[in-house]
């Protein structure tokens, strides 16, 4: 497994299609991977350290795992079958259980839990940026500092 931090969300055009791109810590990879808008929607909140008045599901289920004294110890990425990633939610007493990427990572943003990807998955769909492209992978990043999670078309 391979640790992976959040790059951040952008819609991807001209589809208007969310996705969240995620990059290897300690290497040249970043894994993108499609997702609702709903879940766009979270993960942007959860990167820029908003919370709502009211708890939206992934801050509901964090909620939850404080009153049952529950820890997520990290998320797994650990398939990707027919064009469809699959996730694990890993918890402090040895329970897995499975779930979707989007929803994971929103979920471990909330509770500071890491990210990882099996090799298989970045074998298979990871991509390499070239250097020349890095000032690309530089604007995505200043693109994601000015978006806001309202730019996704959901609503709470």
């Amino acid at each position: 497994m391979n640790q992976l931090d959040v790059v951040g969300v952008r819609v991807e055009m001209p589809n208007n299609q969310p996705i969240v791109l995620l990059r290897e810590v300690g290497g040249d990879r970043y894994l993108p991977i499609w997702i609702g808008p709903g879940e766009a929607t979270a993960i942007a909140f959860a990167q820029q350290g908003m919370v709502p008045t009211r708890p939206l599901t992934h801050d509901l289920f964090k909620n939850v795992l404080e009153a049952f004294s529950q820890e997520l110890t990290s998320i797994r990425i650990t398939d990707l079958r027919d064009g469809v990633f699959y996730a694990e939610l890993v918890f402090a007493s040895g329970v897995e259980v499975s779930a979707r990427p989007s929803d994971a990572i929103a979920l471990a943003l909330r509770v500071g839990a890491p990210i990882y990807g099996s090799d298989e998955v970045l074998d298979d769909a990871g991509i390499i940026i070239p250097d020349e492209q890095e000032d690309e992978v530089e604007r995505f990043r200043e693109f994601l500092e000015q978006i806001s999670p309202e730019d996704f078309g959901t609503s709470q």
